[in-house]
């Protein structure tokens, strides 16, 4: 039977992703099946996750999908493993709201009745890293605070300082000390780690990350200490007899997708025929639709507008009326130009009629409700789904003229300016749905892509 934990951070950019990589690359080296997710709306350490852990990281967001949709997720993947890891989003007790644990990393722990490891970012700290863990100890006395990791250790000598310190919080166990090592951190550019597609982790720095938590950590103990989970798989339908083939850009400028948004797909009857805009020639053959997830097309924009035949083919395919979903980088790769990281102008698909510049900080961030404003592919007029967005790109106000299928609401109420952008049956924006947020909404892409004639490159 399963065990599992949860690592927090106390903020972001506190270590919680080394730790939650080396916990993982830790526990695989000594044999344990090790199941990896991620808590909130992240795409790119997933795929961190995957290579630490050796299977594939899976999204928990209790804002987007629900409580019922995310023991769902968590229960299907972690019931055939020793151990599932889940990694928390930004503070412990952030999420939606500053008044709310929705979305929060402490609503998922307790949901899932998992126990956590506080990681807390120890630098230049002694007997104030105790009164700082106290607070987050007591702040929510309905959540099982397992640990705590200290992290960024300067010396041996500070490492006691704060072993030291925790005697004053008797309550709340010391898990240990991690050293400062200069080169352990995944690189990181504008939207947050580099992606697993372009940097993977190899073998030696999995090895390192092992040595250096083993080193800090007594995780014999703490997997001792971990409760056996109740936890039993969902009785999931059959997969029936694809319908629709659905054509999912795949590659270094695209990987951004829910995993559970690709899996209710084929729940729901789609072939899922992966293809790659940056180096392949054609879109595959037999195509009854597109989905275009985000990435860093910013950075491999070069590489795209040189495929001139594959943006051909994706322009000809959104004229012909068969479904197009694009998010974020996808939209981005369907309008007239690209202004790369060094602001030269690259072509892409020419399907939209504007361009996409980066910005120095990012244009825009956080969840969002989309309410259909009229029918399309995805579904009818006033269907609700749930999403994220977060990005550093921004297109011309003018360009907001031509957009409308959204309406779009934040934490703060309904937003003032239109979102979702039509040409055709082409359904572009920069908000990542998930579908998990609405189970209406990938049968009813799949039944749109069914309908339409398949495409003959």
């Amino acid at each position: 039977m399963a065990k599992g934990i949860v690592i927090a951070g106390t903020h972001s950019g506190c270590g919680k992703t080394t730790v939650t990589l080396a916990l993982m690359a830790a526990l695989r080296r000594k044999g344990l099946v090790v199941q990896p997710f991620k808590v909130g709306p992240d795409f790119i350490d997933p795929g961190h996750h995957a290579l630490a852990a050796g299977r594939q990281s899976h999204n928990l967001d209790g804002w987007m999908c629900g409580r019922r949709a995310v023991q769902d997720v968590f229960a299907r993947h972690a019931w055939d493993a020793d151990i599932a890891v889940a990694e928390g989003v930004m503070g412990l007790y952030d999420g939606f709201s500053p008044i709310s644990e929705q979305g929060s990393t402490a609503e998922i722990a307790k949901w899932l009745k998992l126990p956590v490891l506080l990681v807390v970012d120890a630098r230049s700290m002694a007997r104030s890293a105790a009164a700082l863990v106290k607070g987050f100890a007591e702040f929510d006395p309905f959540l099982n605070l397992a640990g705590v990791a200290f992290n960024r250790a300067g010396s041996e000598n500070h490492a006691k300082l704060l072993e030291e310190a925790m005697t004053l919080v008797p309550n709340v166990p010391l898990a240990g000390v991690l050293r400062r090592r200069e080169g352990l951190a995944t690189p990181s550019r504008h939207l947050g780690l580099v992606t697993a597609c372009e940097a993977p982790l190899s073998p030696a720095t999995l090895e390192k990350l092992a040595d250096w938590i083993e080193q800090g950590l007594d995780l014999n103990r703490l997997v001792a200490n971990l409760p056996h989970l109740a936890i039993y798989p969902p009785d999931d339908p059959d997969l029936p007899e694809p319908r629709a083939a659905i054509g999912v850009a795949w590659d270094k400028a695209f990987c951004f997708y829910y995993d559970e948004n690709l899996r209710l797909l084929r729940e729901s009857g789609a072939r899922l025929i992966y293809f790659s805009p940056m180096e392949d020639q054609a879109l595959p053959q037999g195509l009854h639709g597109l989905y275009l997830g985000g990435g860093y097309p910013e950075v491999h924009a070069r590489a795209l507008a040189q495929n001139r035949s594959m943006r051909r083919d994706i322009r000809d395919f959104c004229r012909s009326g068969r479904p197009v979903l694009a998010e974020c980088g996808g939209f981005m790769y369907l309008m007239d130009t690209l202004v790369g990281e060094h602001g030269q102008n690259f072509p892409m698909a020419g399907v939209l009629p504007f361009t996409a510049s980066m910005n120095e900080r990012f244009a825009a961030l956080g969840y969002r409700e989309v309410t259909l404003a009229r029918d399309c592919p995805l579904g009818p007029a006033g269907l609700k789904v749930r999403g994220h967005e977060f990005h550093y790109s921004s297109i011309p106000d003018e360009a907001y003229a031509g957009a409308g299928l959204y309406i779009v609401s934040d934490r703060h109420g309904s937003l003032s300016r239109p979102e979702g952008f039509t040409e055709g049956n082409v359904v572009a924006s920069y908000i990542h749905l998930h579908f998990g947020s609405n189970p209406s909404l990938a049968p009813r892409f799949v039944d749109a892509c069914a309908g339409a004639v398949p495409a003959s490159q």
